[in-house]
């Protein structure tokens, strides 16, 4: 019995690197999203001369909301595979390594995914707003697009509460 047990516990431990393709298909996503960005900004410069301040605040916004959804793809990519595959062993030595990389633990992955969430859909709120400048009527896209932020603040709100909890009661724990 004690070999079928470690045959299954070895199997299940090393079951961990069928998330790699998955993170392989993050830094794919991550490329076409540079792509789509240098489509972008080559659309913001061959028309900045006819754009409107509004417009070409617009089409900044884009690309900024781009550039967010890549920072949160790349933290995707490495808080997870460090987390739940393997550790990244050549950012070990590199000067460039972010500060943040393998610190970040599943709840703090979680609470940085709500923070960009947040941050998305404020500057996806700040877009509508721009284009409704002088309207006194909100529309229901509007509208909407305000209950999803609220709802991505509060549940950023109550994932820090939970995590906030759960770390006092593990400090109690080892201090009783």
């Amino acid at each position: 019995m004690n070999k079928l047990t470690n045959g299954i516990e070895v199997i299940l431990f090393r079951a961990r690197f069928l998330l790699a393709p998955l993170y392989l298909g993050l830094v794919g996503a991550l490329v076409l999203l540079c792509w789509r960005f240098i489509v972008e900004f080559y659309h913001i410069t061959k028309h900045i001369g006819e754009a409107t301040a509004q417009t070409f605040t617009l089409e900044l916004l884009a690309l900024l909301d781009l550039t967010l959804l890549a920072n949160l793809i790349l933290m995707v990519i490495f808080a997870g595979y460090e987390n739940f595959v393997s550790r990244i062993d050549v950012a070990t030595e590199s000067k460039d390594r972010p500060h943040w990389m393998g610190t970040i633990d599943f709840s703090g992955l979680k609470i940085k995914l709500i923070g960009s969430l947040v941050a998305i859909s404020v500057i996806e709120l700040l877009k509508d707003f721009i284009e409704l400048a002088g309207q006194d009527d909100v529309g229901g896209g509007t509208k909407w697009r305000i209950v999803i932020h609220l709802t991505f603040v509060a549940s950023g709100v109550l994932f820090a509460l939970m995590d906030w909890i759960a770390d006092k009661r593990e400090f109690q724990g080892t201090h009783s």
